[in-house]
């Protein structure tokens, strides 16, 4: 996937496009991988990275929604458990079931839990991850010594996905590619282009690395930026009513040794009525999240000094010993893409179905909410919709059983390159094609510069900020050695683009900036 050929082929002029989707997140990434996968000539435009916003900022679970079960959406919980069990048998390496344990500190919990756990064993059927069952006090211990024992008196343990969400995104974007379809990160839309009915025939484009603007033609155009979709439809119709109520959930990662890898917490219900989970990722733990509702959505949102307090306060009711900001690794936040109902009701209490609106005049197609997990039923939705729109002739979708970039073949891939699936071996080659490629770029980090040279050469990663945050998870591993690993990384990309030492600073520079919102200062 080669960033210079995507970008030509874009500008290549020629026939229209069946589809150009904007937004490279979760949801604009599988329709280009359904389109791309029933035969249409689509396109893919990203005004930043791939997964830059929301779609790299999630709680890294692939999961039915107990929650949901619980406010009675039944078939959101049905879509949701089919579609987690299609997604661990697609990207294998990015996806596996996780133990989750929800302790009991009062005498009706564990029934009044199990019951509930137990219809959601139900609901998935044949795409059941395990079955539920009671643990008493000692068992709960044994699976989570640095759980809180002081009134525990058991607890239910289920089973759910977890995954890496901005892998993920990086492996859609190279399958999409794969089956034909045109991906561009860092093209920006600057506008919409219309003939004298009214109707878009095409959008007018940015590069942002070179300014440049160009026009590209498209059959029908398909709105796919999350929490930035209302602006898309006011290059539209300036008039266009509010559609997104954007709420920010914050997340804190701490070190493994809080909950261990094996099992990790779900708290069934806050004080501000969430869930809460405590989960452990990679070789770190991520608790969160939080539902605050915000006014205005941000490329790079900040976690605010009461959500942390929350998350930390929370968590200390369930963990042995209580983390404090000195603990904390990172921290951070994404922006979901709710779409308002117009009754003042809490965001927590918002649908999480997703939305397709279609403009009557212009044609501009819109898909906002839904969740990572039914990513592919989304996009699934959204072409259905879309291939009648652009007078495209119907075909069936294939995304159910198509395997996704990275998958796991002939053999299984483990340890530390595992979530590069089969990619793992053109990583080592990168790493052995240099005498330091095997050498991290940080003390503290996992991360090498054969996988940065790998990221740059085969993932389209343009600057530090996308290695760092994205390619590999450093910036959520461990905030302050990110940072301190940036100008190393500069100087790799720099080595593999051709750039000088002013850009080398200026990269520097700027990810010092992003690295400092998600350090958390004690």
């Amino acid at each position: 996937m080669n960033r210079a050929d995507q970008i030509d082929r874009l500008r290549a002029g020629g026939d229209p496009w069946d589809m150009l989707v904007i937004g490279g997140g979760a949801t604009g990434l599988g329709v280009a991988v359904d389109a791309a996968s029933r035969g249409y000539r689509v396109a893919l435009v990203e005004q930043s990275d791939f997964a830059k916003g929301t779609s790299s900022r999630s709680t890294k679970l692939v999961h039915g929604g107990v929650r949901y079960l619980q406010q009675g959406n039944i078939s959101l919980v049905i879509e949701a458990l089919k579609e987690r069990g299609l997604l661990r048998r697609n990207a294998p390496h990015l996806v596996n079931d996780l133990a989750f344990i929800v302790p009991s500190y009062q005498w009706w919990e564990s029934p009044f839990y199990g019951i509930g756990l137990k219809v959601y064993d139900a609901l998935a059927g044949k795409y059941g991850f395990g079955r539920s069952r009671h643990f008493d006090r000692d068992e709960i211990i044994e699976r989570i010594p640095t759980i809180e024992t002081e009134g525990l008196r058991g607890g239910t343990l289920y089973y759910d996905g977890q995954f890496d969400d901005a892998r993920l995104a990086i492996n859609l974007a190279q399958t999409a590619v794969e089956q034909g379809a045109c991906c561009c990160n860092y093209v920006r839309c600057a506008g919409l282009v219309k003939d004298d009915a009214g109707q878009i025939e095409g959008v007018e484009l940015i590069d942002e690395e070179t300014g440049e603007g160009f026009e590209v033609r498209a059959r029908v155009v398909i709105n796919a930026t999350g929490p930035f979709a209302d602006g898309v439809r006011r290059m539209d119709d300036p008039e266009a009513p509010a559609m997104i109520a954007p709420s920010q959930g914050a997340h804190v990662v701490l070190p493994e040794r809080f909950v261990p890898h094996e099992h990790a917490i779900m708290v069934p219900h806050t004080s501000d009525g969430r869930v809460m989970f405590a989960i452990p990722w990679h070789d770190v733990c991520v608790v969160g999240t939080t539902d605050v509702p915000i006014e205005n959505a941000s490329l790079e949102p900040r976690p605010m000094d009461e959500e942390i307090d929350f998350i930390l306060e929370t968590a200390a009711r369930y963990l042995g010993t209580d983390a404090t900001r000195a603990d904390v690794l990172s921290v951070f936040a994404g922006i979901r893409p709710l779409v308002r109902t117009g009754d003042g009701k809490k965001t927590a209490s918002l649908s999480r179905d997703h939305t397709i609106t279609i403009d009557p005049v212009s044609g501009l197609l819109t898909v906002a909410g839904g969740k990572w997990t039914t990513y592919r039923k989304m996009a699934e939705d959204v072409v259905d919709h879309a291939a009648p729109l652009a007078g495209l002739d119907p075909v069936q979708c294939a995304t159910g059983a198509l395997a996704i970039h990275g998958s796991m073949e002939s053999e299984v891939q483990s340890g530390r390159l595992g979530f590069y699936g089969s990619d793992a071996h053109a990583v080592r080659a990168c790493e052995e094609d240099s005498p330091d490629g095997s050498e991290p770029v940080h003390a503290r980090l996992p991360i090498t510069r054969g996988q940065v040279r790998f990221s740059a050469r085969r993932e389209m990663a343009r600057t530090v900020d996308d290695v760092l945050a994205r390619r590999t998870r450093a910036l959520l591993f461990d905030a302050r050695a990110a940072k301190e690993a940036a100008r190393t990384v500069a100087e790799i990309l720099a080595e593999e683009s051709a750039q000088d030492s002013s850009w080398v600073n200026a990269q520097n520079q700027a990810f010092g900036s992003i690295a400092d919102r998600y350090v958390l200062e004690f």
